[in-house]
This record gives C-alpha cells, structure tokens and sequence, in this order.
C-alpha cells in the first residue's frame, strides 16, 4: 500500500491552521526556499519572475522520484503554499490601503521537507537551469527560517481589504500581554491558502502572522 501524502497544511504543529480568531503560536526552525526584491507584487515582473521560480524549484523537488534521484528521506507530500516576507522600510509595518506598493521589500517563499538539504537544493538548480533556462536560479537561496513566537490570524476577503484583519490581530496580540517585534529580521508575514487566479477575490483566504515578544 502506498504512504500517504503528508499535507503540511493539516499540520497544526506547521502553522497553517489559523482561524478568523487570532492566536499566539510558536514555530521551529523551517527550510524555504527564498527569493527576494522589490516592488508591487501585482505590477512587477520580478515577482512575477520570483513565484516562478519557486515553483519551479520545488516541483522540480517533489517530482525528484520520476527521474530517479530520490533524495535520502524523501516522502511525497503536497507542496506548501506560497507565502511572503513584506517591509516598506526595516522594522516599519505594512500596513493600510494608501500604501505605496512600489516601494515593498519583499522575500517570496515555500517550504520544504526536512529532507531538501544544501546538496538536494543545488542539484534541484542544476536541473531547473537547465530545463528553464530563462529562470535565474542564482536569485534563490535555501534558508532556515526560525519565526519563533508569533501572533496569526486568518484574512478571509481581499489583500486591500488587509488592515482591518491586521489592526484585530495586533490588538489581540496587545491585550495579550504581548508587543508586535517587526524588524529588518522579523517581519509581516503572509501565507496565500489558494490561488487568486482561481479563486474570487472575496474567498480569498491569507493567514496574517506577526513575530512578537
């Protein structure tokens, strides 16, 4: 009988379990495959050029059993959904609906199982580079992200409609007895539960998280 497929996002112990409710989680230490830069995320070419490139890479990873370089410890699973790293400028908040999304910095990311290793993820861009090569491999790195306390809440609705669900979620986070740590490390964190291509704007569902102390 064939194993399972492990869904990262039915873990409660993997962060993606959030409710309209906010919440204090704490997480561990998880690989990602990253890629940074800047500017409006529905405007700009490089993060359009980003996303791609990290699907890419972690398809190329998942579908490592069909060319026969299954990893040490390799499992299949569904792969994780994208989620994103946002600043304006470092330690600021983004947040409210007259920003200037021209001026985000951004870290565009999707996790990956324990068994994706230095060795893994540089043999994956050896392939990928040469199966696209009009991607540019060298823009992504894979990192150990360790967020650690944070708050969360679910979005249900628009990205523009956002503040409102992220004043909730820091107030929550207040009146908890906690403080919002936004820094040139710790930043706004967002997590996309289904496809905007797919999905009607007002069903959109983003877990919001803020690192907090």
């Amino acid at each position: 009988m064939a194993s399972k497929k492990v869904d990262f996002k039915k873990e409660s112990q993997a962060g993606y379990q959030a409710t309209i409710k906010p919440a204090i989680i704490d997480l561990p230490a998880i690989p990602f495959i990253m890629v940074d830069g800047k500017g409006d995320p529905n405007t700009s070419a490089d993060y359009k050029q980003a996303v791609e490139l990290l699907y890419a890479l972690s398809y190329a990873i998942k579908m490592s059993p069909k060319r026969g370089d299954v990893p040490n410890g390799y499992f299949d699973y569904v792969i994780p959904p994208l989620e994103g790293l946002w600043q304006i400028k470092a330690g600021e908040n983004p947040t409210g609906n007259d920003l200037d999304k021209s001026n985000f910095s951004w870290t565009a990311m999707i996790r990956q199982p324990d068994f994706v290793t230095s060795e893994v993820f540089e043999h994956t861009l050896l392939i990928v580079s040469q199966k696209k090569p009009d991607l540019d491999i060298l823009r992504a790195r894979l990192s150990t992200f360790s967020e650690g306390l944070c708050g969360q809440v679910l979005h249900i609705g628009t990205y523009d409609d956002e503040p409102e669900t992220i004043k909730r979620l820091d107030d929550f986070i207040k009146t908890s007895g906690y403080r919002v740590d936004i820094s040139e490390t710790r930043r706004h964190h967002e997590i996309y539960l289904n496809d905007p291509r797919r999905t009607a704007p007002e069903k959109l569902k983003t877990i919001i998280r803020h690192p907090i102390q």
